[in-house]
């Protein structure tokens, strides 16, 4: 945040005038107020810009589609990744039009797969820095290092990595400070926060990848990644400054690894307005799916055998999600738990396995009694056993799920639900357009990845970007203190209710990308209604800036209007000179 634009003028609502110091150069290199050729002729005169810019003045439109002519001259989709980034750092209501217009195009352009490649070139292909920098070796100056973003009022939500989990590519150092600018992106494409109040904030604890130790553009820390005592302390001073600087911010923990991200989680849900994406994100709309799907085949939850691959953060996350879903919907956590069966790198999870397996991982062990003369790291055994309702990927193991896997699943269910979620889309477990085929396109497909339709059938991808803006939309104008379990699953029964396979057989199982800003909208007002039954909202000991004080409606349809007149809009305000 920068000291010429007043936290006021940055609200979610956006402004249709903003009071600004700054001319000629000075407001040109600011992407927050810079317009371009849109300038009016009156601001251009105002501001000292008539002779920095050519004499016509453009629309938004016209400089929209100048933009994305030029986006076509590059080739691949790297480099047109990197001229969407450069837009970003030059004109960001520009850059939010211009994605927003072609969202399904360009989403995987500015996000996975695309950002995944961006990430790894992240030290050779640097040009502009983007977000803060928290160094371990700097423990004392971690208030410094935020201080230029502005103070109480001025950061909404914060992306936060130590980018050990990247994108199913692993630890990338410093470079992970992409996925935060990525996910901080999506919280104005797609849940209408301001992008002046979005922080992304990336851990820089040292790496582990060899790779970039080794190369002399390296950007990061070249030492082994800190862990234990010392990382526990750096993490607990990070989060008691960020809290203390910016008490109203909710924070996203983004990519941690395997063996932090949990217990991060766990440690500040309570203290602090926070949630994980990797865990509790991509459960909602695992969840979500998994609950229209069950729906369109008239299959109760309660009775859904659910069979996950890969027991990571993601597929724990999606486990957990499931269990709270259950539970909240009238099924004892002992019985939710006993219709979910994981497997790891050392096959399915079995009792005795804790020498191997991590507490998280053993509260969803098999009986080993009941897997004698089974060959229980065999997938095809596996699912002739268990007889799942549900196949959920989360390995990053390619062609995990075989035509052997497929079929077999498909003898006991003739509409099994299949989703290999690992992405970027090379490392998905299967291609839909084999799932379908093996199962007589009578399977139930989404995915991680885009993917185009495969015989009519519309392949939903389980992108996280259709739940995390709405749930953190939620928190951020709810002012809410947590984000409870109750309140992820409000976002659940919302998402899955929209679900366009509701009314169309071969229609994804999640609505489309391009309602992005009413799906977040009627995700926030779920979790807001929640949050207010919950008494964890925040908000109504607040004044509005007419200086009544807030009331959020109870209504839905009432809540519904106030969450999306919070939204802001990628729309040029007119800038007033002080």
């Amino acid at each position: 945040m920068t000291s010429h634009i007043k936290s006021e003028d940055t609200c979610p609502s956006g402004s249709t005038s903003v009071e600004c110091s700054l001319s000629g150069f000075e407001l040109l290199n600011s992407s927050l107020l810079n317009k371009g050729s849109a300038f009016l002729l009156e601001e251009r005169s105002a501001f000292n810009l008539t002779g920095l810019l050519p004499p016509a003045v453009n629309s938004l439109h016209e400089q929209v589609d100048r933009a994305y002519k030029q986006l076509h001259f590059f080739k691949t989709p790297l480099s047109k990744s990197d001229f969407c980034t450069s837009m970003r750092v030059q004109n960001k209501v520009l850059y939010y039009r211009l994605v927003r217009d072609h969202i399904k195009e360009l989403l995987p352009i500015v996000y996975t797969p695309t950002e995944g490649d961006a990430i790894i070139a992240y030290s050779s292909r640097f040009r502009k820095p983007e977000g803060c920098f928290l160094d371990i070796n700097d423990p004392d100056g971690i208030d410094d290092r935020l201080s230029p973003f502005g103070d109480s009022r001025d950061i909404d939500y914060i992306v936060i990595s130590d980018s050990e989990g990247i994108l199913g590519i692993g630890d990338q150092g410093v470079g992970g400070v992409r996925i935060c600018v990525a996910k901080g992106s999506l919280m104005t494409l797609c849940g209408g926060l301001h992008p002046g109040k979005v922080l992304p904030v990336v851990l820089d604890v040292g790496t582990n990848n060899k790779k970039l130790i080794d190369d002399e553009l390296y950007m990061g820390n070249r030492f082994a990644r800190v862990r234990g005592k010392r990382y526990d302390e750096f993490v607990e001073k990070v989060m008691t400054s960020l809290h203390k600087r910016f008490p109203y911010a909710v924070i996203h923990f983004e990519d941690f690894g395997v063996s932090t991200a949990r217990p991060v989680l766990e440690r500040y849900r309570r203290r602090y307005a926070c949630f994980n994406d990797d865990i509790q994100g991509t459960g909602v709309v695992a969840m979500a799916s998994m609950s229209a799907a069950l729906e369109v085949t008239e299959r109760k939850l309660s009775e859904a055998q659910v069979l996950i691959f890969g027991a990571g953060s993601a597929g724990l996350g999606i486990a957990d999600q499931i269990v709270n879903h259950m539970v909240s919907h009238g099924v004892s956590r002992e019985q939710a738990h006993a219709h979910i069966h994981c497997v790891d790198r050392f096959g399915l999870i079995l009792d005795g396995m804790q020498d191997v397996s991590s507490p998280a991982q053993m509260v969803y062990c098999d009986r080993s009694v009941d897997w004698e003369g089974i060959d229980s790291k065999n997938l095809v055994e596996i699912v002739r056993k268990i007889r799942p309702t549900v196949l959920i990927g989360c390995s990053t193991q390619p062609g995990a799920f075989t035509k052997a896997v497929v079929k077999e699943m498909y003898k006991y269910n003739k509409r099994p639900i299949i989703f290999p979620l690992s992405n970027p889309t090379r490392l998905c477990e299967v291609r839909p357009e084999d799932a379908m085929e093996w199962t007589g396109y009578n399977a139930l497909v989404a995915t991680g990845s885009p993917f185009a339709p495969v015989n009519g059938h519309t392949i939903s991808e389980n992108n996280n970007c259709v739940a995390f803006p709405g749930i953190g939309l939620g928190a951020v104008l709810g002012r809410c203190e947590f984000i409870s379990d109750k309140m992820i699953s409000a976002a659940v029964d919302e998402l899955a209710g929209m679900s366009p396979a509701k009314f169309d057989s071969k229609a994804g199982l999640l609505p489309d990308l391009e309602a992005i800003e009413e799906i977040s909208a009627r995700i926030a007002t779920a979790v807001i209604l929640e949050a207010l039954k919950e008494g964890v909202v925040g908000v109504e000991g607040e004044n509005s800036p007419l200086g009544v004080q807030v009331k959020v409606p109870r209504d839905f349809d009432a809540c519904l209007a106030w969450v999306r007149s919070q939204m802001w809009k990628p729309e040029y305000s007119t800038l007033v000179r002080v």
